[in-house]
């Protein structure tokens, strides 16, 4: 298996990692009350010390009373919340690895199946999470102001704490995204409106807030994803110029890297060219990117969660992409959740012991 690419080192602000593989956030509900614990931070530590390039922690929510629809689900604030991170990146940067939270607000959402449910209502740019499906209620302009000002908080403690980056969460229909989706966000005020490039403002407003509170030397990463989770065909941006108009004033508000979600790596975004996601967001702004989708896995990332298991597959496709400048890094869920060791197995060629995946593997640390 032919991966020397992946295994050149990569720098970008306060990000110098040995390689170009970083280890994709992953929802894990291991953290009673929001507080990551011991074993959530020896399940990262063992990523770093197996030579993940970067880790993206999970999602991890900011200070806002509906920012979470799971007890379980980690919080970025709160004296416990931030010890339980600083025994997290103290350990990672031990074993020799770099990360970042990614930080999140799930915005309007499914209920909890246990039954739990926040201090306060769902919270989004409509009370809508997608059409025909209301569970919460439109932000006032109180609301957005200081739901911009949580996520400049997140990232500033994350800094603090000595993390290396930040990811923020703005895919896969969470808050951020309801913002960019016309059927979640009807707002008449300024941040609605008729094109994406309108509806995007909210985006801008928390990167900016995020890069005044960290500086200019901090490297900022932004997930983003075209497709919506039960409509993998989606597009929020149908042509080149419209991903251009949306992904520019981010750029310009201060994101480094585009970490451009999709069920498959290796599908083309747009017709009469075979770039992906990433491929084109590079393109487009000029700015680093981070590809991800079904990596050196033969199933998709939701088809997990239904129960489907993955087989190992090559990285033949993904090297020919990296080296033709398509995108700069490469983000691996599935396959290093299943097995820590995954990274040094690549690298030393070692393809025979290389796990599957199976829906067990989310009901434990590894």
């Amino acid at each position: 298996m032919k991966t020397s690419s992946l295994f050149r080192p990569f720098n970008l602000k306060s990000i110098n990692i040995k390689n170009r593989i970083v280890m994709a956030p992953m929802t894990r509900s291991f953290s009673p009350n929001g507080i990551p614990t011991s074993e959530v931070a020896d399940y990262y530590e063992k990523r770093a010390a197996a030579e993940v390039g970067l880790i993206l922690s999970e999602g991890t929510v900011i200070n806002r009373p509906s920012s979470s629809n799971d007890p379980n689900v980690p919080h970025f604030y709160g004296e416990h919340a931030l010890l339980g991170w600083k025994n997290v990146i103290d350990k990672v940067h031990r074993a020799g690895g770099q990360m970042g939270p990614q930080i999140w607000h799930q915005g309007i959402t499914n209920n909890d199946p246990s039954g739990w449910l926040p201090s306060a209502p769902f919270e989004g740019p409509s009370s809508f999470n997608k059409p025909g499906f209301e569970n919460g209620v439109a932000m006032t302009d109180a609301a957005i102001a200081d739901t911009i000002s949580a996520f400049g908080q997140a990232a500033s403690d994350a800094k603090t704490l000595g993390f290396d980056t930040v990811e923020i969460h703005g895919a896969h229909q969470y808050l951020i995204d309801q913002f960019f989706w016309n059927a979640t966000n009807n707002r008449t005020d300024i941040y609605g409106g008729n094109t994406l490039a309108e509806r995007s403002r909210f985006a801008v407003e928390v990167i900016k807030e995020i890069r005044k509170r960290v500086g200019e030397d901090f490297a900022l990463i932004i997930r983003l994803s075209q497709f919506k989770p039960a409509a993998y065909d989606f597009k929020l941006a149908e042509t080149t110029a419209e991903m251009e108009s949306w992904l520019t004033p981010l750029a310009d508000a201060g994101i480094d890297i585009f970490h451009c979600s999709q069920r498959r790596f290796w599908e083309p975004e747009f017709e009469g060219s075979d770039l992906n996601f990433a491929g084109w967001a590079k393109k487009l702004t000029g700015k680093s990117t981070i590809s991800v989708g079904s990596v050196g896995l033969d199933g998709d990332f939701f088809g997990a969660f239904a129960g489907q298991s993955s087989a190992p597959t090559p990285l033949d496709e993904l090297e020919r992409r990296m080296d033709r400048g398509d995108f700069d890094l490469v983000a691996v869920g599935r396959a290093i959740l299943a097995d820590p060791q995954w990274v040094s197995k690549i690298k030393n060629n070692k393809t025979e012991s290389l796990k599957g995946f199976s829906k067990e593997a989310l009901s434990s640390l590894i």
